[in-house]
């Protein structure tokens, strides 16, 4: 078989790509910058959105990836064929408004069936102005994804079929791009807010926790909802501030520990005001502080760290990491573009997980401080709970310091 990045077999569902005429039936499109154009039929908003393409290798959590502020400025190319044959529900969305910019789907979206589904697929993305394509060869496109790199495109849904690609591909060039952009400024909560609502249950829905042991102060470049409950449903009276927030904003508020979350963008750009206010926490030598994906970046270039932009990034729920401490391989869930470069560590930090896939890093643990941090989303259940481990050392690390204090 030919595997070069513009090859596959023939599928039932898929349009033909390439930069020929509108085919028959299409009322979506797919423009990359190089003027390639994968057709195929519209769902969601009619409308369009330009963003960085990038794929996605989860089974299953469609309507938790939509919603995830890691992936604003993406769309995202689905590489399961049967996405929406759950419908969506008001439990499984990680923010209040999807963050993605569009999905790319092969199979046409099926009608819902299963017991949880409270809304056709193609509805909720109206709903929240998600543009989304189906029939497209995404074998094809994620082939191109990992051989030539994320391209940017505008994806575009046109019910009349009126589709100007020579406009499209000039606005796909045009966009500048993940590198540089700081994202966390768009997705970020407006004020500080509490959180007390704990993991989902079967026939019980979410909790609330009321006996908090521990109050946390979780800075929000991003923060996915789950990521929030976990801490809840381990103790923890949550605080979320902006991400703009100070150290000063942070630590008036008494913290038993610090959580830095996920979130969008070049953690580069975020890092002009992230990285000060980080490096004032730090200097306090026995506070707790807990990083996830953005916020684990953000660590490290606190720390004096590089952090880089990945040829296509790590995105699904099948990463096997390995924890170096324990020698324990955990499967986890990942999604981000950047990563830290580990090949100059201060002598005071060392890694703590790598990635089985790339042997690229996937955790930080700061030698003489309470502080640690890794690239993937413990919360995410892979595994199922292969890292849930995670943020019981977070709360541990808040027993010894109360303990010592």
């Amino acid at each position: 078989m030919n595997d070069s990045p513009t090859s596959s077999s023939p599928s039932p569902h898929a349009f033909p790509s390439g930069s020929g005429q509108r085919p028959d039936g299409a009322t979506a499109a797919v423009v990359l910058a190089d003027g390639t154009v994968f057709w195929g039929r519209g769902i969601g908003a009619a409308t369009s959105k330009v963003g960085e393409i990038c794929f996605n290798t989860s089974m299953t959590g469609y309507q938790e990836v939509l919603t995830d502020p890691s992936y604003a400025g993406q769309i995202i190319t689905f590489t399961f064929p049967h996405v929406g044959n759950v419908g969506t529900n008001a439990e499984d969305v990680e923010t209040t408004t999807a963050a993605a910019r569009g999905l790319i789907l092969h199979a046409p979206v099926t009608e819902p069936s299963n017991w949880r589904s409270a809304q056709h697929l193609d509805a909720w993305l109206k709903s929240q102005d998600l543009p989304g394509i189906t029939g497209v060869d995404t074998r094809t496109m994620t082939r191109r994804i990992r051989d030539l790199g994320a391209p940017h495109g505008v994806i575009v849904h046109a019910p009349d079929g009126r589709i100007d690609v020579e406009a499209l591909q000039k606005q796909a060039a045009d966009w500048p791009g993940l590198t540089g952009m700081d994202l966390a400024a768009e997705v970020t909560c407006r004020q500080t807010y509490s959180w007390d609502q704990t993991t989902w249950q079967l026939d019980q829905g979410y909790g609330r926790m009321t006996a908090p042991r521990y109050h946390v102060v979780a800075v929000d470049y991003g923060a996915k909802h789950n990521i929030l409950r976990c801490l809840a449903a381990l103790g923890c009276r949550v605080t979320v501030v902006p991400a703009q927030a100070s150290a000063e904003d942070i630590l008036r508020h008494e913290p038993d520990g610090v959580f830095l979350s996920n979130g969008p963008g070049d953690p580069s750009a975020t890092g002009a005001y992230a990285v000060p206010t980080l490096q004032r926490l730090m200097e306090n030598e026995k506070l707790p502080i807990f990083g996830i994906c953005l916020g684990h970046q953000l660590l490290a270039r606190a720390l004096g760290i590089e952090t880089e932009k990945m040829h296509l990034g790590h995105r699904g729920g099948n990463h096997p990491v390995k924890d170096l401490a324990t020698g324990k391989v955990e499967i986890t869930s990942q999604n981000h573009g950047f990563v830290v470069k580990d090949d100059s560590l201060p002598a005071n930090v060392e890694v703590s997980h790598v990635s089985l896939f790339d042997g690229s890093n996937e955790g930080l643990r700061v030698k003489d401080r309470p502080v640690f941090s890794v690239q993937y989303h413990p919360e995410a259940s892979p595994g199922p709970q292969d890292s849930h481990y995670l943020f019981e050392r977070f709360f541990e690390l808040m027993d010894s310091a109360f303990t010592k204090a």
